[in-house]
């Protein structure tokens, strides 16, 4: 690869990636193998320790947010090998078995480590658990998981009225409840299931849409007892089962692979093949939108790994146009706006994206943010209170640009700047590793 194309710059704890892609010629070709599911790999660990035996964790991310579920349920009295490999071991407790820390809980950046242990930690009567994060998972709002658990009696206190960390818990015997959440939210699904466990009875969530369910697969997989209705997308724990280690291959991170998708689609005469990629229907919004932009993309080699949809997926560049994106689809694919919003500047014609009011409560205000940034690029996006609209086919320059601290930024705004005329510098790029450490490894591999 040539340096004047890429260069990553590391000053202490920072980096700054330097994109100049060339006038003519870049096209993108290769095969890649993307990190592990974020959500899988976070789920894995909780119910690798909360199971009696040994889990083994295959394909795991190596991220930053996976390592601090690590270290969490380490100081609660799990054994798990050195997030250092592709095979990950855990010697569970058992259910209900999580030990009192003598530390405070540091959930990082990752909000699924916090609100998902949440509905654990106040489950567990006669201990206390202080659980905090960084500065920006101590912005963001614990109150859509806070308000259940106090439903079913759970004792939790934090800041802002016990809207944000850091929160004290003081585990409780809880009451089974039938929650309706106003919002479809995987995250706050999952932490009433993971209070269910030790609830005696039954309970139950319902969502207004269906959100990703990869809490319920791999739950029955360990051996809970549920009952799915998806016609009302509602879902229900039996408490107390008996859960069982279990051998967890995690397929590539569909999120991950988003940012490859839209590369090769906007770049012409490219053409990649991404591998082993998580296919689960509750996922696969990025596949349906693109779609819609009429993408070139082709699912290969289907199949099912250990209750998760796999396929290889291949795509060519192709001529994008605009769409509008909203309702039930949003849910499906609320990580993957950003990159979307990069897709759609090369689209023809406006692009819609609504009902994604949630963007703005992540590890940054993801629609402020990506407005402002691809806006210093030239970008023709308007922040809409719930989403954006976007024209494509105006040319994009070369800028400075900052990842605001998100992973999910940072990787968008390289992809935009391999279209992008003259030289973009990203501050903030070291961001990606929350999701995809081998990220700029990645970019290397496919430019030739």
């Amino acid at each position: 690869m040539s340096k004047s194309i890429l260069n990553l710059q590391s000053l202490e704890n920072k980096q700054i990636l330097t994109l100049t892609p060339p006038h003519t010629g870049l096209s993108l070709q290769g095969t890649l193998q993307i990190p592990g599911d974020k959500s899988i790999s976070h789920r894995a660990l909780m119910l690798g320790a909360m199971a009696e035996g040994e889990t083994i964790i295959e394909g795991l991310l190596l991220g930053e947010d996976p390592h601090s579920t690590a270290n969490c349920f380490r100081a609660m009295g799990a054994q798990i090998s050195p997030l250092n490999s592709q095979k990950v071991t855990v010697q569970g407790i058992g259910l209900g078995q999580l030990q009192e820390p003598s530390e405070v809980l540091d959930a990082g950046n990752s909000g699924t480590t916090m609100r998902l242990m949440l509905g654990l930690l106040a489950s567990h009567p006669h201990r206390l658990f202080c659980v905090t994060g960084d500065a920006s998972l101590r912005s963001r709002p614990m109150s859509r998981v806070i308000q259940p658990l106090q439903e079913m009696g759970a004792q939790i206190w934090g800041r802002n009225n016990n809207r944000l960390a850091p929160l004290a818990v003081q585990g409780q015997t809880l009451k089974p409840i039938h929650y309706r959440s106003p919002i479809a939210s995987a995250q706050v699904k999952s932490c009433i299931l993971l209070a269910g466990l030790m609830t005696e009875g039954e309970t139950t969530v319902t969502e207004p849409a269906l959100s990703r369910d990869h809490s319920e697969r791999m739950l029955q997989g360990f051996g809970a007892t549920l009952k799915i209705d998806p016609t009302t997308h509602s879902v229900t724990v039996v408490g107390y089962p008996k859960l069982i280690g279990q051998k967890v291959i995690v397929p590539g991170d569909i999120s991950s692979a988003a940012f490859w998708l839209v590369a090769a689609s906007i770049v012409e005469e490219s053409e990649l093949l991404i591998e082993n990629v998580g296919v689960n229907p509750t996922r696969t919004g990025i596949l349906e939108a693109l779609e819609m932009m009429e993408a070139n993309i082709t699912l290969e080699n289907k199949r099912v790994i250990t209750g998760e949809p796999v396929a290889d997926l291949r795509v060519k560049s192709s001529r994008l146009k605009a769409c509008t994106i909203e309702g039930e689809i949003i849910p499906r694919l609320i990580d993957e706006i950003p990159i979307l919003a990069v897709a759609a500047l090369f689209a023809e014609g406006k692009t819609i994206i609504k009902d994604a009011a949630e963007l703005r409560v992540k590890e940054s205000d993801r629609l402020a943010v990506i407005a402002s940034q691809l806006g210093k690029m030239g970008a023709t996006i308007t922040e809409l209170p719930d989403g954006l609209e976007i024209i494509g086919g105006n040319p994009l320059n070369g800028a400075e640009v900052d990842s605001c601290s998100d992973h999910r930024i940072a990787m968008s705004l390289a992809i935009a700047a391999l279209n992008a005329k003259g030289k973009t510098i990203i501050n903030g790029a070291e961001a990606a590793a929350i999701s995809y450490p081998e990220f700029v490894g990645s970019l290397e591999k496919i430019i030739p």
